[in-house]
């Protein structure tokens, strides 16, 4: 103020007008009066004045839970987005969700949460929406390590993109058009929609296109739908689901010994992301919950939850 005051003088006493070294400065005439009310400028007391603390302000016990339950087992992989829906699940609500974020970062806990690279956007699959689940499917091989350098296993897995839930899988030792035929007609009988046309989108590998699976496909009534030539993200459900698989804290890194020992993990694995793992895409409930129809009441019970928190 002193500064911009001393300005305004010499300028004025050089023989311009006050009004128009104001304006030159990008100040008032109004202002400058106010500063000058008691024949001096007066100091700008914001930056030294004493400001109420909000009333939601964090206290130190409760920043230190956010952190103690940030770093527990069950929560040190996920990140806030994911940690406070899952504690309104269980009826707690310990902060909201932009405060987790500002403690972990404070904290220096901010980095990426868990194994995986941060996701890239994906592009989906045009032509087809779901609207509930068993309307659309998208299936995908995608190789799994063994303890053997140069050998694979072979994941085969069939997902709903309504719920994200794995509807279908199955690890062999090759990629077979045979093995995709038969899991499908498995997978049909087992959530109950042979002959529903349901649509299968895939991308364009030989298991896809062979004709075994073409014929199984008629035969169960399926609508097929294959990505187009040349662009390699038309099918990402599949994509993501296998990234989430193999950054899971839970992949062993090693390779699996066996064929029976894929077999088994995998099946733990569909179990945990089906009815345990809280999807971003489906609003942190698990596809389980969002393929019974059970994802609106608990959406519902967390506003309710969240608002009553707000209020105390």
């Amino acid at each position: 103020r002193q500064h911009y005051a001393s300005l305004i003088d010499d300028t004025v006493t050089s023989g311009a007008r006050k009004e128009k070294a104001c304006e030159e400065i990008g100040l008032s005439i109004r202002t400058l009066q106010r500063w000058q009310e008691q024949g001096e400028i007066i100091p700008d007391k914001r930056p030294t004045a004493k400001r109420p603390e909000p009333k939601n302000k964090l206290t130190e016990e409760e920043q230190q839970a956010i952190l103690d339950i940030s770093n527990q087992e069950e929560y040190a992989n996920l990140g806030p987005s994911q940690i406070v829906p899952m504690l309104a699940d269980s009826g707690q609500y310990i902060a909201s969700e932009s405060s987790f974020y500002r403690v972990l970062k404070a904290n220096d806990q901010l980095t990426h949460r868990g194994k995986a690279k941060p996701k890239n956007s994906r592009v989906k699959p045009r032509g087809y929406t779901a609207t509930g689940p068993n309307q659309v499917w998208t299936w995908d091989i995608s190789y799994c390590p063994s303890t053997v350098i140069g050998r694979f296993f072979y994941l085969y897995m069939i997902i709903d993109i309504f719920s994200r839930k794995i509807v279908g899988w199955e690890v062999h030792d090759s990629e077979s058009g045979e093995y995709a035929a038969e899991l499908l007609e498995r997978t049909l009988w087992a959530e109950k929609c042979v002959k529903q046309n349901v649509v299968l989108h895939s991308d364009n590998g030989s298991p896809m296109k062979c004709l075994t699976m073409q014929a199984k496909m008629l035969e169960m009534g399926i609508i097929g739908s294959r990505s187009r030539p040349g662009v390699s993200n038309d099918n990402p459900y599949s994509g993501s689901l296998f990234r989430t698989i193999k950054y899971s804290h839970r992949w062993p890194s090693e390779g699996f010994k066996h064929l029976e020992d894929a077999r088994s993990w995998v099946k733990g694995f569909t179990n945990w992301y089906n009815n345990t793992h809280r999807h971003s895409r489906i609003k942190f409930v698990t596809p389980g919950q969002r393929n019974n129809g059970e994802d609106r009441a608990i959406l519902a019970k967390r506003r309710e939850l969240y608002k009553k928190a707000k209020e105390n």
